[in-house]
């Protein structure tokens, strides 16, 4: 049976499907094909812990951990309200294809609306076409202001 919560920092099941989901996602082709560094697997949680405005929701098989969405809370100036940013969505490979990928989507958005969020954001890699598939399906698409002035880009500027 499939269940999904609020993962809790303070417990060990928890800290470790975190490490353990986000380590599968990170040697998948899609999440750079490289596993994480040791320094990152040891210090993930704790540095989760102690930001307020990360929301780290945890999908398990009975006791099994088998997805994670991890989001961060941004702003929107335009609707001066609170936005939720999804900024990891993983599925363990060896279950895939099982509607775990969209009950996590509909527990987030929930906490969204919770939260008051005006709007839930992600990003997606351009030839990751099985996930654009699935964003589609759970109401996402591209973002624009208007179709004149086009598609929004993400970049990023590394500082390290």
């Amino acid at each position: 049976m499939l269940w999904i919560v609020d993962a809790d920092y303070s417990d060990t099941d928890h800290a470790h499907a975190i490490v353990h989901l986000l380590d599968s996602y990170a040697s998948d082709p899609m999440g750079g094909h490289s596993t994480l560094s040791d320094f990152v697997k040891d210090n993930l949680v704790s540095e989760l812990a102690k930001r307020n405005t990360v929301h780290v929701i945890l999908a398990f098989d009975e006791e099994t951990p088998v997805g994670m969405i991890v989001s961060i809370e941004g702003f929107s100036t335009f609707a001066c309200k609170p936005l939720l940013n999804i900024h990891d969505v993983i599925v363990h490979p060896d279950h895939r294809g099982k509607g775990i990928a969209i009950a996590m989507f509909a527990y987030i958005e929930d906490k969204a609306r919770q939260l008051s969020c005006c709007k839930l954001t992600l990003e997606v890699l351009s030839e990751n076409k099985a996930a654009q598939g699935l964003y589609r399906k759970c109401g996402f698409g591209s973002y624009e202001l208007n179709p004149e002035t086009g598609h929004a880009l993400f970049w990023q500027k590394k500082l390290e």
